[in-house]
């Protein structure tokens, strides 16, 4: 069973059975969808303004120091992040609620490898629902200890660096720092998903006072706030 959705924000997918419904139906304007669907049935496409991808999970730590792993700091963020976006009015989902590893929901992709499997899981949830964005939240690492602070990567398209301007600013007001969003080029969600994305570098978890911050329940507050001030900016500037 997919673990994707937060069911929080009512998504759902609906399919009206021909046999028990004769007559076809109509799709309220309201909805401002077109069916393609036969005359026996319609459809209506799942949608949200933003989804969350909330980085590693289950046997994926990600970066980590000590018992603190990346994992965990991800998902607090991501849920506070949920709470505050949906505050704003707009509509957003998250891709794992919990911990747990999105390649064991995997059943499609043929490959061995288990990082493959849940990155390509990842890109299809953005294929599967109608959306705006994609926000991927992760924390950075350094052998040096010194390199501190918010890093916000974007692909290389006009509304993706505006999006990541508009979050790296906010975060550089928490963070008291003044660092550029920067273009993340290796990385395969930022080449392969087709919607305005970001990945969220919220700190570093290698620097003492990030960790303390990325770890408290408060200052994880304040960082989603930032977050969803950036992403709120970007949404009610393009529409």
């Amino acid at each position: 069973m997919l673990k994707w959705f937060c069911i929080a924000a009512t998504i759902c997918l609906l399919l009206l059975n021909p046999q028990a419904h004769p007559k076809p139906q109509k799709v309220s304007p309201a909805n401002k969808m077109e069916s393609t669907a036969s005359p026996h049935t319609q459809w209506a496409v799942p949608h949200t303004t933003v989804i969350l991808d909330v980085g590693h999970g289950g046997i994926d730590g990600g970066a980590s120091y000590g018992d603190v792993l990346e994992k965990d700091i991800n998902l607090a963020v991501a849920k506070k992040l949920y709470a505050q976006l949906i505050k704003q009015g707009i509509t957003v989902v998250m891709n794992r609620t919990s911990d747990y590893a999105l390649s064991e929901d995997n059943r499609w992709s043929t490959g061995r490898s288990r990082h493959g499997k849940d990155l390509s899981h990842r890109r299809q949830l953005t294929e599967e629902i109608n959306s705006g964005l994609l926000i991927s939240l992760h924390v950075n690492a350094s052998r040096n200890t010194s390199s501190h602070g918010p890093v916000v990567l974007h692909q290389n398209t006009g509304e993706s660096v505006m999006l990541a301007h508009f979050i790296q600013n906010e975060l550089n007001k928490q963070h008291k720092t003044a660092f550029l969003p920067r273009e993340g080029k290796p990385f395969y969600l930022l080449k392969r998903v087709k919607i305005p994305a970001v990945i969220v570098e919220m700190g570093f978890i290698s620097n003492s006072n990030d960790r303390q911050m990325l770890t408290d329940p408060k200052s994880q507050e304040k960082i989603a706030e930032a977050i969803a001030s950036g992403i709120g900016q970007f949404h009610w500037t393009v529409h």
